[in-house]
């Protein structure tokens, strides 16, 4: 089965949108992503890359509370079996 089937549950990784990175480096993130992705001014996203080939292969952005809990579950208990 396909991971981005209407009937999975299993997280999906799929084109969301093409954006254009101007003269200044910015990209702007269309409003329907931003409001899917429950996103407001202010908010903090972690720019995270993986590289291959001596460059860069993909960008993801993760919100920051997102990532923080992320860490915290997989870090957690080996930091208390450390103990």
């Amino acid at each position: 089965m396909e991971c981005c089937s209407q009937n999975s549950q299993e997280p999906c990784c799929q084109v969301e949108a093409v954006v254009t990175v101007d003269e200044r480096g910015q990209m702007l993130l269309p409003k329907e992503i931003r409001d899917r992705a429950g996103m407001q001014p202010g908010d903090k996203l972690a720019l995270v890359s993986w590289g291959q080939d001596e460059g860069i292969a993909c960008l993801a952005l993760i919100r920051v509370d997102k990532l923080s809990s992320m860490v915290k579950k997989m870090l957690g208990p080996i930091f208390k079996e450390m103990k």
